[in-house]
């Protein structure tokens, strides 16, 4: 058995040790927010943090995170750097596809854990194995920015239903 905790949960399990993380959290555990891109820990989109380190589920066995703690895009959100960093990529209008973002935002928020007010140099560095196929870094350098800051940049833009209430 394979003892570990997720998002706060602890959990013991009896699925193989070499089953990478990801799969253990998707399949068995029902969490689809890690999302599977390259299977090779190249690309970012299954970053997850262990022992708040972030770290790529797809290439990480079960037996590696014996005794850890995982947390996932799922509970991000209950963290305050989480929140912010989750208000900021909404008020920078970061998502375009949105596939690859839970793993952005899994490695903005362990960038502000440990370095508060990070220089672009710092951000490239921590944010270089997050691949975005629709281009939107300089979106997600900003919103690490406006995190890293406390405030919210922009309100979001009022949707074209909410504009049209407004006439009516």
């Amino acid at each position: 058995m394979i003892r570990f905790t997720v998002n706060g949960e602890r959990l013991e399990t009896d699925v193989a040790a070499d089953t990478p993380l990801l799969w253990f959290l998707r399949d068995n555990l029902q969490m689809t927010g890690t999302k599977y891109g390259c299977g090779m820990a190249l690309c970012g989109a299954c970053t997850v943090h262990i022992n708040g380190e972030p770290a790529r589920a797809c290439s990480t066995p079960l037996s590696a995170i014996a005794g850890k703690r995982v947390t996932t895009i799922e509970s991000i959100g209950s963290t305050p750097i989480g929140k912010q960093v989750q208000a900021a990529w909404l008020s920078e209008d970061v998502v375009q596809c949105g596939y690859c973002q839970s793993g952005q935002i899994m490695s903005a928020t362990a960038l502000l854990a440990k370095i508060k007010n990070p220089t672009d140099t710092q951000i490239d560095d921590a944010m270089a194995g997050n691949i975005c196929r629709c281009g939107t870094y300089n979106r997600v350098r900003s919103a690490i920015k406006v995190a890293a800051s406390g405030a919210t940049a922009k309100p979001a833009a009022p949707s074209k239903s909410s504009a049209a209430k407004a006439k009516a």
